[in-house]
């Protein structure tokens, strides 16, 4: 008996035990329900309480850029009540902003199977297949290389309906680059990497932009923090020690311009120049480094050459202008050296290195159109006086007007410039002024100590010398002559 009571009792607070256990998860299912389900059964009700106070969040979570945050409130309250039809059309609105467009097409198509009709989610749908389809047409118009065009697509479509979408932003540094607008390629790529300073696209594109505009150093900067970040990034790689690669050669090339290792340098620049072609913020460089060498070097024909591809590039460099002067002159084009120079002065007119380039270019213009008396007699400039007189007397019996009956204007034309090229070289003193360069044209057509006239106006030619020709008169008898 007394083991049956002692059982019964046993069995009776096994069953308290049971019975309060079991009013105490009651009591926590229902304080879960007190605590989740309001909100859900409020927006389920009609009531805007806490599904107002998520849309709000939603909304400030989109003005911070957060869209993440947003998909994450929107996809619980879905999860909650997959009957909630203002947010799928919230999430359907975000995921266009963000050109997920599949997704976004979805969202929106579940919210009108809900709310048949609403013509501002048809009209959100509509401008999501705009976007999209020119996003794809804005990519087609890059690869064919239309620049200008998918530039347009992308401002003014993909980017007005779908103003978060990366992939149309990064597209769109593509192109500013493509188009060399390295300034609006930094500006865009500012924006992406402040929203996330570790994005490795922006951050190659952006020092890639740098780099063109040959800031080379912020390039580089650019390019490690990319490639610390993932070092086996291909486009960063390439981009990191081309530049280092270009840097290297450049060095070399004025170092060994420095120390007098002329066609060292002259290697050195070449195998830059061919580094990257495309490059003329850097090249406009290299290309006057490699003109200043060739003109030391005495070659003024590919000197000209070289500083005419860094006038092509920019065509406001004086430097490349005085060079082109000094290699024009090498060549004896001493109408264009005077044209660069002048060019030069009128842009730096403060530089008198630049001014006397300038008067020794004009000079030389004008030496070299005198007439050339050594030429004329056919006479070194070496030539002795006894070389002169007998090229002289040669030619003035060859050229005698006497003698050429047939061709006597030729024949008068020439013996007038033998004259006029004996008047000068054999006399000394004229000669030494000639050989200075000194304005002596007409000396040789004064009549000054061999009595030579012109022919012309009707008046009598006489030229004579004492006792006749030089080494006496002309056989016959030529010892002077009158016509």
């Amino acid at each position: 008996m007394m083991n049956l009571l002692r059982f019964a009792s046993v069995m009776d607070l096994a069953a308290w035990r049971g019975l309060v256990f079991t009013i105490f998860i009651l009591n926590f299912v229902f304080a879960c329900q007190l605590l989740l389900l309001p909100p859900l059964v409020s927006a389920l009700d009609g009531k805007p309480g806490d599904a107002a106070e998520m849309f709000e969040r939603v909304s400030q979570s989109i003005k911070v850029k957060r869209y993440s945050e947003a998909l994450d409130d929107l996809n619980a309250a879905i999860e909650g009540d997959p009957n909630f039809s203002e947010a799928y059309w919230h999430r359907a609105s975000i995921l266009r902003q963000l050109c997920r467009y599949e997704d976004s097409e979805k969202n929106y198509k579940k919210f009108l199977e809900m709310k048949a009709g609403n013509s501002a989610a048809e009209k959100e749908l509509s401008q999501l297949l705009q976007a999209q389809s020119a996003l794809e047409t804005a990519a087609n118009l890059f690869d064919s290389g239309d620049i200008l065009k998918s530039l347009d697509y992308i401002d003014k479509v993909v980017l007005v309906f779908s103003p978060a979408c990366l992939k149309a932003k990064l597209l769109k540094v593509r192109l500013l680059l493509s188009a060399k607008d390295y300034s609006g390629a930094i500006a865009e790529t500012g924006y992406i990497l402040k929203e996330d300073e570790n994005n490795l696209e922006a951050l190659q594109l952006r020092g890639r932009a740098y780099y063109y505009l040959a800031d080379h150093d912020i390039a580089l900067r650019h390019f490690q923090k990319g490639l610390r970040l993932d070092p086996e990034h291909s486009e960063l790689k390439k981009a990191y020690f081309g530049l280092k690669n270009l840097l290297k050669k450049t060095k070399s090339a004025e170092d060994n311009e420095n120390k007098g290792k002329l066609r060292l340098a002259v290697e050195d620049f070449k195998a830059a120049l061919l580094l990257d072609p495309n490059h003329p913020a850097h090249n406009v460089h290299l290309h006057l480094g490699l003109c200043k060498v060739l003109v030391k070097l005495g070659k003024g024909k590919d000197a000209v050459s070289s500083c005419t591809e860094a006038l092509n590039i920019d065509g406001e460099l004086v430097e490349a202008l005085v060079q082109r002067g000094e290699a024009k002159l090498l060549t004896e084009d001493w109408e264009g050296a005077v044209e660069d120079l002048k060019s030069a002065a009128e842009k730096s007119p403060q530089d008198m290195n630049i001014r006397e380039t300038l008067m020794r270019a004009e000079r030389s213009l004008k030496l070299s159109k005198r007439k050339d008396w050594y030429k004329i007699l056919g006479v070194s400039k070496t030539a002795s006086i006894s070389d002169i007189k007998r090229a002289y007397k040669k030619l003035a019996l060859q050229w005698h007007p006497d003698k050429n009956v047939d061709n006597r204007e030729e024949a008068e034309a020439k013996f007038r410039e033998i004259a006029a090229a004996y008047e000068v070289l054999g006399d000394e003193e004229k000669r030494t002024r000639f050989d200075r360069g000194e304005d002596i044209e007409d000396m040789g057509m004064a009549g000054g100590g061999g009595g030579y006239n012109s022919f012309g106006g009707g008046q009598p030619f006489t030229f004579h010398f004492e006792g006749g020709f030089p080494g006496g008169g002309f056989p016959g008898g030529f010892g002077g002559f009158q016509f």
